[in-house]
């Protein structure tokens, strides 16, 4: 495995620590260690930027999916400063995934999040 891949896939387990934190403490960790300082997140859905806009709006999609959580689908391909990985939002209760798509982030120079364009190929009607 090269130094980049590492890389990429360290920094999209703290992607992963972020959206599954448990409690806003967890949470509010997980997020300032995976993003930079004016990192953002972008979706068809939502846009945040910052530490705490972004843990907000990690919240609320929480709030929307209770007992749901994020698990990574493949595997993380990436070059230069940026990857793309896909996931999933699964039921920890029975296994369902209504929600999956797939991310592109883009890293500063320490490694961490300084962009999220995230893509949903799967949503609920």
């Amino acid at each position: 495995m090269s130094a980049n891949t590492d890389r990429y896939e360290t920094a999209v387990a703290a992607y992963f620590e972020a959206w599954n934190a448990d409690g806003r403490d967890a949470l509010t960790k997980a997020v300032g260690a995976a993003w930079a300082a004016d990192g953002t997140y972008t979706d068809p859905l939502a846009e945040a930027r910052g530490h705490e806009p972004i843990a907000d709006l990690i919240s609320a999609v929480h709030e929307q999916f209770p007992g749901f959580v994020f698990r990574p689908l493949g595997a993380v391909d990436g070059h230069h400063d940026t990857a793309r990985f896909g996931w999933e939002l699964v039921d920890a209760r029975d296994g369902s995934a209504p929600v999956a798509g797939f991310d592109v982030i883009v890293l500063d120079d320490e490694g961490r999040i300084r962009s999220v364009l995230g893509f949903l190929d799967r949503i609920p009607a």
